[in-house]
């Protein structure tokens, strides 16, 4: 009936010869799985046995010596054998399962499991991508309605930024997504830069944190017009409407975050950098560093593990699970021959500005300075660390920042509103007022309504 009433044509089994066949499918089906299952069931047991050999040393109870180095790696090589097993004999159909591939980061963790060990191995974000650069290249010769460049000649820019896919704990915490969302689509309609605004979970494994790395592997594998990506943490507030980021600076980088050298290589601190806005080159290099990067993010004991070896390695670092900054920071300063050359760690402008020093400041901003500036004189980005207005809790008081998040707002809209003649009454208000009386010739006083000209507010 449903096929008729949607104009389908019924079809019979005499019209499928496989019909059978494929009755027959889900009784085969739920056999394998039960197989599987019990295979799992035997895999567990004998991972007890293998760890307790690796963590106890049967073989040194039995009187035979050995390296406990190789011992931990034949526990590692027997794990992933009886993996390999159970997955060769999957159901395609079992849906939606990661490729798995070996990858070599989670080796340098040194996991206490090797259980976890194995498993952080195992991860991937998708299947492995050696010629990224070639096949970009390709395609964009095959493809020239979608250049790399915008009609101006610049570096085609991608900002992604998003949300979870439910409501906030805190009814008030999705009206500042929405002016937050609002305040990122006015500067990329100022200044042509696409937007993706991203509300799915893409990999059920790096929830919280990490939800960024997956999407951004498949946005930079969809969009090979796009050259840069650029993450944006929703609780990031763009402050100076009329700054441009200068890509030509990083020619010969492929990913570029706020943060400090010292700090990073000298102090090895967990707060020497920032993931809530940086850039990454849509290029091999970048999907490398994304599977070096992701394995340390599956939820769980993997997550639990390389959070611990994250707080023992980086100073300052609370006792919690491993974190996409964190983990990057380690990255960082474990490989920095492999990365640290493509790396620019931008600073003289923010990229990422910590919030609690700034919000105070504006009044006093717009009286001494100017929009464009990007630095300390005229923040580029406010980025509410520590506050998460969608949540139900946070590292500050909710009034509190929820009052600084609309001055920050009201404080980028006024570069907008100015165009147009208008301006909030003051950075605590969304009311507004006219600032421009009309005219009948209203082009002969539009270069005085420029992104950079100086910000009046009263209040």
């Amino acid at each position: 009936m449903g096929q008729e009433a949607a104009g389908l044509k019924p079809t019979s089994a005499r019209d499928r010869p496989d019909a059978a066949t494929r009755s027959r499918l889900p009784r085969r089906r739920q056999i394998r799985k039960t197989f599987n299952n019990l295979k799992i069931t035997v895999f567990c047991g004998i991972v007890t046995i293998l760890v307790l050999r690796g963590t106890v040393g049967i073989g040194s109870l039995a009187g035979a010596g050995g390296d406990a180095a190789a011992a931990d790696q034949k526990v590692v090589e027997d794990i992933d054998r009886i993996l390999r097993e159970i997955r060769s004999d999957s159901d395609p159909d079992d849906a939606d399962q990661i490729p798995f591939g070996f990858n070599s980061t989670a080796a340098s963790l040194n996991y206490t499991s090797a259980a976890v060990l194995a498993a952080a191995e195992n991860y991937t974000l998708g299947p492995r991508i050696s010629d990224w650069d070639e096949q970009r290249r390709r395609w964009l010769g095959e493809n020239p309605g979608f250049p790399s460049r915008t009609p101006g000649g610049k570096p085609r820019i991608l900002l992604v930024t998003g949300s979870p896919p439910n409501p906030c704990d805190n009814p008030i915490g999705d009206h500042y997504l929405l002016k937050a969302t609002k305040n990122k689509i006015d500067y990329c309609r100022l200044h042509g830069i696409e937007i993706v605004y991203n509300m799915a979970h893409l990999d059920r494994e790096l929830a919280g944190y990490w939800a960024k790395l997956p999407l951004i592997r498949r946005l930079m594998l969809s969009h090979p017009e796009v050259e840069w990506i650029w993450w944006m943490d929703s609780d990031a507030l763009f402050t100076d409407m009329a700054f441009e980021i200068p890509l030509d600076r990083y020619a010969a980088h492929n990913l570029v975050v706020h943060g400090y050298p010292d700090l990073i290589f000298e102090k090895h601190s967990w707060i020497g950098l920032n993931t809530g806005s940086f850039l990454l080159r849509n290029c091999q290099w970048i999907l490398d560093l994304l599977d070096a990067w992701a394995p340390m993010g599956p939820k769980g004991p993997i997550r639990d593990e390389a959070g611990k070896i994250l707080t023992a390695n980086l100073k300052g670092r609370p006792a919690f699970e491993a974190d996409d900054q964190s983990a990057l920071i380690y990255l960082l300063l474990s490989q920095q021959d492999k990365w640290g050359d493509k790396v620019y760690i931008e600073n003289s402008y923010y990229l990422h500005g910590y919030w609690a020093g700034l919000v105070d400041r504006y009044e006093e901003m717009m009286e001494k300075h100017h929009p464009g500036l990007g630095d300390e004189r005229w923040p580029f980005v406010t980025h509410f660390v520590g506050c998460k207005p969608c949540g139900s809790y946070g590292d500050y008081p909710v009034e509190r920042c929820l009052s600084s998040m609309e001055r920050a707002f009201n404080f980028a809209d006024n570069q907008v509103l100015r165009m147009y003649g208008f301006a909030h009454g003051s950075l605590a208000s969304p009311n507004i007022r006219r600032t421009k009386k009309q005219t009948a010739k209203p082009l002969e006083f539009l270069d005085q309504l420029n992104l950079k000209a100086g910000i009046e507010t009263r209040g």
